[in-house]
């Protein structure tokens, strides 16, 4: 799977705002200047973050952008659903019928199932990942050792 700038860039942005904003709203100018993303590119993915209801916006001076929930309550997978960005890791199509593949003939090819899996994983693991746990940095970093079993840096 890649992500795409859309999704890394909104990811980015809502942990700004999470982390800057201490109940004041918060510019799209101060997270653009910041994250060093594109006002106008922010602009659009706010739009989307609004329309999902993760923020909420404040107009007037000293107006900018509020998340709508507790930091503790918005997860990477929500913020990456409201972009619009896939998350799949297969090749399929996303509007395919169930049960057909990536193949020619419909078919799944071999390694459609890892892949799916892998997918599914990963999208477990951003489900799990909310605002607050990037702000508090409590992101797991996981390393194989020298056993290749997986364990938490330190």
């Amino acid at each position: 799977m890649k992500l795409s700038s859309k999704g890394r860039y909104a990811v980015m942005a809502m942990v700004d705002l999470a982390f800057h904003s201490d109940g004041r709203p918060v510019s799209l100018a101060e997270i653009a200047a910041r994250q060093e993303i594109s006002l106008s590119y922010l602009e659009q993915l706010f739009g989307k973050l609004r329309r999902a209801e993760l923020v909420a916006s404040v107009r007037g001076p000293g107006g900018g952008y509020l998340l709508a929930n507790p930091k503790n309550e918005i997860c990477v997978a929500s913020i990456i659903d409201a972009v619009d960005e896939p998350t799949r890791v297969t090749r399929c199509k996303g509007d395919a019928e169930p049960g057909q593949g990536c193949m020619k003939d419909k078919s799944r090819c071999l390694t459609h199932d890892l892949w799916e899996e892998l997918g599914n994983h990963i999208r477990g693991f951003m489900s799990s990942v909310t605002l607050e746990d990037i702000c508090e940095r409590r992101v797991c970093r996981a390393v194989p050792d020298f056993d290749g079993d997986i364990v938490a840096a330190e």
